[in-house]
């Protein structure tokens, strides 16, 4: 091969090399790169204890509505109201679509049975509706 044609290619290799061990600008890169995935999973951290706090309030509220209704000086609609009014205060009315009380005897005894099918939040408060059940029970209560 003639010289000239070396030196050149020495020179580009040289080049080359010089262009791929210089890391200038991969702090910004690599900032960019772990930033985002910190945000994501932030972001996933705080959506998981927000759907878990729906939850945990629905399936209080169910309680809450089932022992009421179990009072022997109530109904079973105002068990549902105060299931209803629990889940409207606490995190908004579009949680409290479908609530369904009724007497069982699934205990061995007379209870009352308080079923809630709320939205599971997925995205912030936005998710598939009636995709969270919970269900609640309590003794019934008697004058007897």
């Amino acid at each position: 091969m003639h010289p000239a044609a070396l030196r050149a290619m020495a020179r580009l290799r040289a080049r080359v090399l010089a262009v791929l061990s210089d890391d200038r600008g991969a702090s910004p890169v690599e900032f960019v790169l772990v930033g985002t995935l910190l945000t994501v999973l932030t972001l996933g951290v705080l959506q998981f204890g927000l759907a878990v706090y729906v939850r945990n309030v629905v399936h209080d509220a169910a309680v809450e509505g089932a022992y009421h209704a179990a009072l022997a000086d109530t109904t079973l609609e105002d068990g549902a109201r105060r299931t209803r009014d629990i889940v409207t205060r606490t995190i908004g009315a579009e949680f409290a679509t479908e609530i369904t009380v009724r007497e069982t005897s699934a205990l061995g005894h007379d209870a009352v049975e308080v079923r809630v099918a709320a939205t599971l939040p997925l995205v912030g408060l936005l998710g598939a509706p009636r995709s969270l059940e919970v269900t609640a029970h309590a003794p019934a209560e008697s004058f007897e």
